[in-house]
């Protein structure tokens, strides 16, 4: 496992970072490559990520990999990433399970080819009961399908007499979300340049600090989440509750 040296202002790690891995195009565009191969050296960049989350003390992991809108991209490049995926299961679950990290998968699974959605159960299995750094994959995942999901759940149960509409708060609703059992992220880093949330765990980041950063994905390593640390615990988060606060 890398080496993540401590933070300043009293080593405050976030205990749950979100990323939007963006710029696996770019990256390769910029040097005359494939965009597979943008999308197999972001993999890469991934195990960076997860060995130096798991070394800086962070508990929860959660990565952006594909989107309910990436299935309009051509269909050559989602059959790309579709296999990539595979690999990516078949290859770094036991390297996983070896150092002791939980994996989970959040999104529309109906939607994944049924080998990946096999092997993803499979890998939730296998590293269920591991207690170490918790790394959650978005996949076929969109923030307003989720809370329009988590809705038609409360009104079905409300029509059947299970819950009093009256009731539902947002602790309710939060209970019907596919995090539910998750912490919300306190970090949310999106590379590439861009500012954007894009539909990204929309209700869960409602209290989170963003960090955007220039580094395209399949360059992004343990430097940079250190970056995006630091920055955070410049950051004084009030939640809305200091005087003055906006």
């Amino acid at each position: 496992m890398v080496s993540v040296p401590a933070v300043a202002n009293g080593g405050r790690t976030p205990t749950h970072v979100a990323v939007i891995m963006d710029g696996n195009g770019r990256w390769a565009k910029a040097r005359g490559l494939p965009r597979a191969e943008g999308h197999r050296r972001g993999a890469v960049a991934v195990r960076r990520t997860v060995e130096a989350a798991a070394a800086s003390g962070v508990s929860y992991l959660t990565l952006f990999g594909f989107s309910s809108e990436n299935w309009n991209r051509p269909e050559s490049e989602v059959e790309d990433l579709m296999l990539l995926l595979r690999v990516y299961l078949r290859s770094e679950i036991a390297e996983l399970h070896k150092n002791n990290i939980r994996f989970k998968v959040i999104g529309d699974r109906l939607r994944l080819p049924g080998e990946v959605v096999r092997l993803i159960e499979h890998a939730e299995v296998t590293t269920k009961e591991n207690t170490g750094l918790t790394m959650v994959l978005a996949l076929s995942y969109g923030g307003r399908q989720e809370i329009a999901a988590a809705a038609k759940s409360l009104a079905e149960k409300a029509v059947r007499g299970e819950i009093d509409p009256g009731e539902i708060d947002a602790d309710t609703v939060q209970r019907q979300l596919l995090t539910q059992d998750i912490p919300d992220p306190d970090l949310l880093i999106r590379t590439s340049g861009e500012q954007r949330i894009s539909n990204f765990l929309l209700w869960q980041i409602a209290y989170c600090e963003l960090v955007f950063l220039e580094t395209h994905w399949p360059d992004f390593g343990a430097d940079d989440l250190e970056q995006a640390i630091r920055e955070y615990q410049k950051r004084d988060r009030r939640f809305g509750t200091s005087v003055g606060a906006g």
